[in-house]
């Protein structure tokens, strides 16, 4: 089965073919990166703009490099929550339209439950049950797989997740956007230990988490630097807050993992490209003795393969959208989105 997949759900305009959940034919992505660097951050109605005026080139441009045409698909698939809702719109409306020109099905897919499923592509062997850490811009999470479309959350952040503070960090230290990478190569020039920052603990809930602490505690510090004229190195608080985070993260993995029994582990979203993290969830499998799936750089962040990949799943479980489906700017990845209303 072939489906053509389109992702919008931030500022990449993405499109896909992918063959039976598991095999890239084609991975098309338009970055507005350089775009949104002019203003620190994704400006949602710029973002929106710039979707609307690839989307059609991207998916003429992943039909080519698939070799296919538009009657070789067999359905169609788009990003339909969460995320910037003009953005998600954009690739929604699209998606049901072409798939209501080509008389094939919609499939309304969950961008949480995509990031999920780019470890299929990489990995023929994973199937569910297994312990996923999901850390991306926008979300944080620890969530049983129980089954390809079948989630439950066991913990996640209070607040902020990694990703948004990874942002604002490098906001504040003047690296620009988007804060991620460049955290990740301004810290191995740093000493991680040299500043002092919070790991939160949420009472009463192990298994969450908080970044709304380390981000201000990062801005505050580097405000009384600069109130009293001092330099701060740079490359150190880069190294110091990245190891906060990793260290908020793991340790609540590896508890979620004792306690549920969990002996395949997965990461998933745009924070699972860091070097720290993934060099700490490798120490983590192996004290725990759990298979550890890592998705390819390439897959880390968003793309349009991992929203097929899950999509055909969900076509599987009979999970299809109608002309009528709509897209939203929040929605628990436990959610049917073709059931969800409002």
């Amino acid at each position: 089965m072939r489906i053509l997949a389109i992702e919008s759900s931030c500022d990449e305009t993405a499109a896909a073919v992918i063959e039976d959940g598991r095999k890239i034919l084609s991975n098309i992505i338009d970055s507005q990166v350089e775009t949104h660097a002019l203003y620190g951050g994704v400006v949602p109605e710029i973002a929106s703009r710039g979707h609307m005026q690839a989307v059609v080139r991207v998916t003429e441009a992943a039909l080519r490099e698939a070799e296919c045409t538009r009657d070789d698909i067999d359905a169609v698939a788009a990003t339909c929550a969460p995320g910037l809702i003009g953005a998600v719109l954009v690739g929604a409306n699209f998606g049901k339209a072409l798939a209501l020109s080509l008389g094939r099905p919609f499939l309304p897919v969950h961008h949480i439950r995509g990031h999920i499923a780019a470890n299929y592509l990489a990995y023929p062997e994973l199937e569910p049950p297994f312990l996923t850490l999901v850390a991306s811009g926008g979300h944080s999470l620890l969530v049983m797989v129980r089954g390809y479309t079948e989630f439950e959350i066991i913990g996640g952040t209070r607040d902020d997740a990694a990703g948004e503070a990874f942002d604002k960090t490098a906001r504040v230290l003047g690296v620009g956007y988007p804060g991620g990478p460049k955290i990740d190569a301004l810290a191995q020039k740093g000493d991680p230990k040299k500043y002092k920052l919070p790991q939160s603990h949420v009472k009463d809930a192990p298994l969450d988490f908080s970044f709304s602490g380390l981000k201000t505690a990062v801005i505050n510090l580097a405000h009384n630097a600069g109130q009293k004229g001092e330099e701060i190195d740079r490359a150190s608080l880069a190294a110091s807050f990245q190891a906060a985070v990793v260290e908020t993260l793991v340790p609540r993995l590896g508890l979620a993992v004792r306690q549920t029994g969990a002996k395949h582990l997965v990461c998933a979203g745009g924070v699972a490209a860091n070097s720290a993290l993934r060099a700490a969830l490798q120490n983590l499998a192996e004290a725990e003795r759990c298979k550890l799936y890592l998705p390819p750089l390439a897959l880390c962040g968003d793309n349009a393969a991992m929203i097929g990949a899950q999509a055909y799943y969900e076509y599987l479980a009979g999970n299809l959208g109608a002309s009528g489906q709509n897209a939203y700017a929040t929605a628990e990845i436990t959610e049917n989105l073709c059931r969800k209303r409002g």
